[in-house]
């Protein structure tokens, strides 16, 4: 890191985004499996009267549910899926203490889920960790969730399963390259998107500013900081 052979200090905000992130998952997950989006232009252009009742969507709860990734945020996102009376899953590079059944390969936790929610960190290690392989293991009835980073999901093999009826639907709140969305994703009404907005609330905006506020305090007291990045530890006096 650049800012530690510098000598420089860098600080995070660690879980003051867990809820609101694990609720935009859980929204995504909803909104999926009760096709909201195409419920919600059906009234808005007017074609209700017209078209008459909209066609049926499939329950959210009881579900079987993958989260990839069981750090804090997927243990927020386990959490709340309670209240839904889901079975959880998880798959991470090793296991938790926590009570849930682990998985250590990710197709074979697709196959058994009916939902892969995706919370893990991004970079060249998760790169398309969910592939054509884990896609076509959830199969034509699953959903997909992202509200990790667009790399961890191979977005071209994702958008021609949902396309092709291999994928049965998609909750993303990140993709590849954003901002740009892939122009056939925004054409189909299996997918509920949004601009990635999963900590994007008053309260989180205004707890990581105050966290950025109580770090710089601190540091100017003596010289350390509250929150340190773990690769900054040493040069917190850890």
């Amino acid at each position: 890191m650049p800012a530690m052979a510098r000598g420089i200090i860098v600080t995070h905000t660690p879980n003051v985004l867990n809820e609101d992130v694990a609720d935009t998952a859980v929204l995504l997950m909803l909104a999926a499996y009760r096709r909201l989006i195409r419920d919600d232009n059906l009234v808005r252009s007017g074609q209700w009267p017209e078209k008459g009742a909209a066609l049926l969507t499939r329950s959210a709860s009881g579900r079987k549910v993958g989260i990839v990734g069981l750090g804090r945020i997927g243990l927020a996102i386990a959490r709340k899926l309670a209240a839904f009376d889901a079975e959880i899953f998880y798959h991470s590079r090793s296991r938790k203490d926590a009570p849930y059944r682990y998985f250590a390969d990710l197709v074979e936790m697709a196959r058994e889920a009916e939902t892969l929610i995706c919370i893990t960190p991004g970079g060249s290690a998760t790169r398309h960790l969910v592939n054509r392989a884990a896609i076509e293991a959830l199969g034509p009835e699953g959903i997909l969730v992202n509200v990790s980073r667009g790399s961890v999901i191979d977005e071209e093999e994702m958008v021609a399963a949902l396309r092709d009826g291999r994928l049965g639907g998609a909750g993303l709140d990140v993709f590849e390259r954003v901002p740009d969305v892939p122009e056939a994703l925004m054409k189909m009404d299996n997918g509920v998107l949004t601009p990635h907005v999963g900590s994007a609330t008053v309260e989180t905006c205004r707890a990581m500013g105050d966290w950025a506020v109580y770090n710089l305090l601190r540091f100017l007291e003596d010289g350390k900081a509250l929150t340190p990045v773990p690769e900054c530890a040493r040069l917190n006096g850890a």
